[in-house]
C-alpha cells in the first residue's frame, strides 16, 4: 500500500485491476494521472479532448479491451461528446473518467460547472457521479461492466475534484478483471440455431453479410470456418470489412451504398438480388450498409445474429439469434455439420465462377483509374499503390467521408480479422489521425497507415505534435483536393448546385508536418507516391504525404450514378 493513499490511488488501483495500461488524457484529473505511474498505467497526453476520445476508440477496436479517456469538467468534457457518440453507435468499449467541480461548490456556478449527467446521457450506455470514496470499487466495476458487456459502448464515471483527495477506503480485496471485451459470450437459443441451420442448408441462394460485430466479438475465424465448410458466400459492411479474407473464392466484398460505378462489389449485385436466405452477423442494417434499405430482395428470409436484441428485426423481420457472434457462429457451424450440405457443395463451383467474373469486371472497369498517370492524382491510383504494400498485419485507418469509401473499395483484406478502421458510427470528420494513433498504441509492432481528406485532417492538425512526442510513427496520406468532396458531389447530385462552403484555400499540409517536427512530403505526380509511402513506412517519425488529388474524382456511391460527370 502506498503511504498516505488517497481516493485517487484507489481509483487507479481499480482501473489497473481491469487491465488498464494506458489512459488517454490531459493534465486533469491531475490526482489520477499523478498516481497512475505507480500502478503501471501510462498517460498518453492528447492535445484536444475530441481527438483523445478518437484515440481511445482506435485503441479499443484493436486491443479488444476497454479503453480509458479522461477530461476535466466543463468545455473539456463537452469535447468528449462527439467521440463518445461514435463509440456508442459503433459499439466501442470506452470508460471516460471526467472530473467534476468540488462537492461543496456544486450548484453555485463554480468555474466551468456543467450538468455532466445530462451532457453524457445521450452518448453513453452508463453515466454516474461518484459521491463517496467508499463506493469507488463499486462504481469502477459498474463502469467497466457497462462498457464491455452486452453491446459494447462508452461508460462515463464523473468524480468531484475534491473526492480524489479523500482518504483511500479500505482495500476491498476484489480480484475480478472486467476490462476484456466482450465480457460475456452467450450463444443464441439452440432451437433458433437449429432452425437457422435448416434454412441455410436448404436455401438455393444463401448469403452472409458481416458487420462490425464480427470484429467486436473476435469472430472472424469462426465466420471463415463457416464460409468454407458450409460453402456460404460472405459480403461485409463498411465496419465489417476485414471480417473475411477478400481473396477467398466465396468473398463478394463490400455491399451497401458503395456498389456504384467502379465499386468492388458492383458486379456482385445479381448475387445479392437473388438471395433467398440472408444471414446478418453483427450488422445494424443501417442506411449505408443496405443502400437506403433497397439492397436486399423483399422476399428473402432473414436470420440475424446480434448481441443486442433491439437490433434484430429493426429493419428486416428476422429469425432471432440473439447472442455473441463468435459463440453463435460456432454453434451454427456445428449444427450445419450435422446437415446434408450437398446442395451447398454442388452450387459452389458456379458461385465461385460468378464471383471471379465479378472481380474481373471490377478490375477491368477500374483499371483506367488505378493505373492513371493523370495530374491532379486519381485517388484510385493511390489506393492501388497502397494495396500493393499491405501485409496481412497492416492496420488501415481512414477518416470519414470519401477516405473511408476509397479504402473500403480499393484495398483488399488479406486475412480474416484484418482491421480497416473507419468512423462509421456517426461518420464525423477528424477521426482518422487520432484513431490511427490509438491503434498504433494498441499494437506498436503492426504497420498502421492513415488516409484522410484535407477537410477531415484540418480538424486535427495539432495531433501531429502528439504523434511525434508520443512516438507513434504513422504514415498519413492526405487526399488534398481543396474541397469537401462528398458535400460538393452530394449537393450537385441532389440540387444541381453546391454551396460556397465546399471550397478551401490552398494548404501545404507537408509544411505543417515539418513545422511539427514530423516528415512532410508533397506529391503532385502519382509515380512519386509509392516511393514516398515506402519511406514513410520505414520512418521512425510520423510522415504526412500530401497528395494533390483530382477534385472531380468521386468514389462508387450509388446515389451518384447517372447524376455526376464521368469522373
Amino acid at each position: 500500500m502506498i503511504r498516505n493513499e488517497t481516493a485517487a490511488h484507489a481509483i487507479v488501483r481499480a482501473f489497473r485491476r481491469h487491465g488498464v495500461e494506458v489512459a488517454f488524457g490531459q493534465s486533469i484529473p491531475t490526482a489520477f494521472h499523478l498516481a497512475a505511474p505507480a500502478f503501471g498505467i501510462r498517460q498518453f497526453a492528447y492535445r484536444t479532448e475530441n481527438a483523445g476520445a478518437a484515440m481511445a476508440d482506435g485503441y479499443a477496436r484493436i486491443s479488444r479491451r476497454v479503453a480509458v479517456v479522461t477530461a476535466q469538467n466543463g468545455p473539456a468534457a463537452t469535447l468528449l461528446v462527439p467521440g463518445l457518440a461514435e463509440a456508442l453507435k459503433a459499439s466501442v468499449p470506452i470508460v471516460a473518467l471526467v472530473q467534476d467541480v468540488a462537492r461543496p461548490t456544486t450548484d453555485r456556478n463554480a468555474f466551468q460547472e456543467l450538468d455532466h449527467l445530462d451532457l453524457f446521457r445521450g452518448v453513453a450506455k452508463w453515466v454516474r457521479r461518484l459521491a463517496l470514496a467508499e463506493r469507488i470499487d463499486d462504481y469502477v466495476d459498474m463502469a467497466f461492466t457497462a462498457a464491455a458487456s452486452g453491446r459494447p459502448g462508452p461508460a462515463v464515471l464523473i468524480v468531484p475534484a475534491d473526492l480524489f483527495r479523500d482518504a483511500a477506503p479500505e482495500e476491498s480485496g476484489r480480484v475480478a478483471s472486467l476490462g476484456a471485451c466482450p465480457l460475456d459470450r452467450p450463444a443464441a437459443d439452440q432451437r433458433a440455431i437449429e432452425e437457422a441451420a435448416d434454412l441455410l442448408a436448404a436455401a438455393e441462394y444463401p448469403r452472409v453479410v458481416a458487420g462490425g460485430g464480427v470484429h467486436s466479438s473476435d469472430a472472424a475465424a469462426a465466420l471463415a470456418g463457416l464460409q468454407e465448410t458450409a460453402h456460404l458466400p460472405v459480403g461485409t459492411t463498411s465496419m465489417g470489412k476485414g471480417a473475411v479474407d477478400e481473396g477467398h473464392p466465396l468473398s463478394v466484398g463490400m455491399t451497401g451504398y458503395f456498389m456504384g460505378k467502379r465499386g468492388m462489389a458492383k458486379f456482385m449485385r445479381p448475387l445479392v438480388d437473388r438471395a433467398d436466405v440472408i444471414l446478418l452477423v453483427g450488422n445494424r442494417t443501417n442506411q449505408n450498409g443496405t443502400d437506403s434499405w433497397k439492397l436486399f430482395p423483399r422476399a428473402a428470409r432473414f436470420l440475424h445474429i446480434d448481441i443486442d436484441g433491439l437490433e434484430i428485426g429493426r429493419n428486416y423481420e428476422a429469425l432471432r439469434l440473439q447472442g455473441d457472434a463468435r459463440a453463435t457462429l460456432t454453434a451454427l457451424a456445428a449444427a450445419l455439420a450435422r446437415r446434408d450440405l450437398g446442395r451447398r457443395a454442388a452450387a459452389r463451383p458456379a458461385l465461385e465462377a460468378a464471383i471471379r467474373e465479378g472481380r474481373r469486371a471490377h478490375a477491368e472497369e477500374a483499371a483506367a483509374m488505378t493505373a492513371s498517370t493523370a495530374r491532379p492524382v486519381r485517388p484510385e491510383r493511390l489506393m492501388a499503390e497502397l494495396d500493393r504494400r499491405l501485409t496481412p498485419d497492416t492496420i488501415v485507418v481512414a477518416d470519414a467521408s470519401y477516405a473511408s469509401i476509397w479504402i473500403n473499395n480499393f484495398l483488399r483484406a488479406r486475412r480474416p480479422g484484418q482491421r480497416f478502421l473507419t468512423p462509421r458510427g456517426i461518420a464525423g470528420l477528424g477521426w482518422g489521425l487520432p484513431m490511427a494513433i490509438g491503434a498504433k498504441v494498441a499494437s506498436p509492432a503492426s504497420p498502421v497507415v492513415c488516409v484522410a481528406g484535407d477537410g477531415g485532417f484540418a480538424h486535427v492538425w495539432a495531433e501531429l505534435e502528439t504523434a511525434r512526442r508520443m512516438g507513434t510513427p504513422i504514415p498519413i496520406t492526405i487526399l488534398n483536393n481543396q474541397i469537401l468532396g462528398y458535400q460538393k458531389h452530394a449537393e450537385t447530385a441532389n440540387f444541381g448546385a453546391y454551396t460556397d462552403a465546399i471550397a478551401f484555400a490552398p494548404v501545404d499540409h507537408a509544411a505543417i508536418a515539418r513545422a511539427c517536427g514530423c516528415r512532410g512530403v508533397r506529391i503532385e505526380d502519382p509515380v512519386d507516391y509509392g516511393p514516398a509511402l515506402d519511406a514513410a513506412l520505414a520512418a521512425d517519425v510520423p510522415t504526412v504525404i500530401d497528395v494533390v488529388t483530382d477534385p472531380d474524382a468521386y468514389p462508387p456511391v450509388t446515389m451518384f450514378d447517372g447524376k455526376l460527370g464521368d469522373a
